[in-house]
């Protein structure tokens, strides 16, 4: 993929679009660790300076894309949660549904969880004041309008549903990095398969963890 140089606002957004896409192809390929903008440069067609014109840096264009993926997966949570969840249902049952949901949807998303599971120790350095306020500001929309899905067919949660919300990208962020263990591990699990037990299949792991902090959270009987 090659370009010429952008003249237009509309040219501007399509190689800043080219760059996030393959920012999440090579997300698709490898750890946020291994992403370099120099392989993303390439990638995309641009030579390194040209890709600093749209990005500031490599971890700039992972928060955009964490941020882009965010919203994505919250427009299509929505539909899953009211397709799924009969809100004439009683409360229990209502959140183990909830809870089955959100683990199905998170641990197809492995991408975005890595992404969010990086995003204090790494993504949110090497940016700029302006950059990493701008990533905030969008995370507590995103955070509001998650906890509104949450509350709409959980009401019973009250203010516990940010927290709720809260917790489960914190839990969501941390498992890549345990489901996907290295070459290594994996070598040892096949020499000791009483190992194995130490490796986290992230939907089971997420629907037992957040359906024990739902039961935390929701008011007692």
């Amino acid at each position: 993929m090659t370009f010429q140089r952008a003249r237009t606002e509309e040219q501007r957004e399509i190689r800043r679009k080219a760059i996030l896409d393959m920012a999440s192809t090579m997300l698709d390929e490898m750890p946020v660790a291994a992403v370099t903008l120099n392989e993303l440069s390439r990638r995309v067609g641009l030579a390194k300076p040209n890709v600093l014109r749209y990005f500031e840096s490599r971890e700039a264009v992972l928060l955009e894309l964490l941020d882009h993926l965010l919203g994505e997966w919250l427009a299509e949570l929505a539909g899953e949660l009211a397709a799924g969840i009969d809100g004439n249902r009683p409360m229990a049952e209502r959140a183990a549904v909830l809870a089955e949901i959100l683990s199905r949807s998170l641990s197809g998303r492995m991408v975005m969880c890595d992404l969010f599971g990086a995003q204090s120790g790494v993504l949110e350095h090497n940016v700029s004041v302006e950059v990493v306020a701008r990533y905030k500001r969008a995370s507590l929309d995103r955070l509001a309008t998650m906890t509104a899905l949450i509350r709409e067919h959980l009401p019973e949660l009250g203010e516990n549903a940010t927290l709720f919300s809260l917790q489960t990208m914190l839990t969501a962020g941390a498992l890549p990095a345990y489901s996907t263990p290295p070459p290594s591990l994996r070598a040892a699990y096949q020499a000791e398969p009483d190992l194995a037990r130490l490796h986290l299949d992230p939907k089971d792991y997420l629907t037992q963890a957040l359906t024990a902090t739902l039961l935390g959270v929701l008011p007692r009987p």
